[in-house]
């Protein structure tokens, strides 16, 4: 695969706790220029990237982050305050705890009201692999199945883990025909980019793509 043509699965990715207005500019800019797929970024700046960009951009954001233990109200607050600033995607996490207490309905009915609630929106559902067992994952494919979302998304980037191709081998045996696969975290090389890719991924979470096809 060229490698610009990869960039159409980028989420295009800035969510440090520091991260300031000028490199959220950068990483607009960047964004617009190789066509990625979208920018993800941290709620506070989604007005503003909306009033600076309009509709020339596709605005991804949080929900939940980074990790998950958040009540359901507080993230569908999250969700409804993220869309009316104007964000396009959300991608939120799981509550983590409800997993490990083998509460998988509750996570999987707290999915069904966020995807109410994002409608039409597309809605990525992160169920941090670095901290769950084979059954857990697979718990959470039929969860994110169940509960109607658009996409499993691997990782937020803030475990002790990323992406691997175990976990996106895993997703495909277990979710359903409509959900998607969106590998994040960990996603460092132009190799990488691509296997995940031919793995069936549709969306990679990446701070690395522009940086890694201006080096290429």
């Amino acid at each position: 695969m060229e490698h610009l043509e990869m960039m159409k699965y980028v989420d295009h990715t800035l969510l440090k706790a520091f991260a300031t207005w000028e490199e959220i500019r950068v990483l607009c800019d960047e964004a617009i220029k190789y066509k990625t797929a979208s920018v993800c970024i941290p709620p506070n700046y989604i007005k503003r990237i909306y009033d600076t960009y309009g509709d020339k951009l596709n605005i991804c954001t949080v929900v939940g982050f980074p990790l998950g233990y958040s009540t359901a109200e507080t993230k569908l607050a999250e969700c409804i305050q993220a869309l009316k600033d104007g964000a396009d995607e959300i991608d939120m996490v799981i509550n983590i705890t409800d997993v490990k207490n083998k509460e998988f309905k509750k996570v999987e009915e707290e999915i069904r009201t966020i995807k109410e609630t994002v409608g039409e929106h597309i809605l990525k559902v992160i169920v941090e692999t670095c901290y769950l067992t084979e059954e857990e994952k697979i718990e959470m494919c039929h969860a994110v199945t169940n509960g109607g979302a658009d996409y499993i998304k691997t990782s937020t980037g803030f475990g002790t883990g990323g992406a691997t191709m175990e976990d996106v081998i895993l997703f495909k045996k277990h979710i359903g025909k409509d959900v998607k696969i969106k590998a994040s975290g960990g996603i460092k090389t132009l190799k990488d980019m691509e296997a995940f890719i031919d793995a069936g991924c549709s969306r990679l979470g990446t701070s690395s793509a522009v940086k890694l096809i201006n080096n290429a």
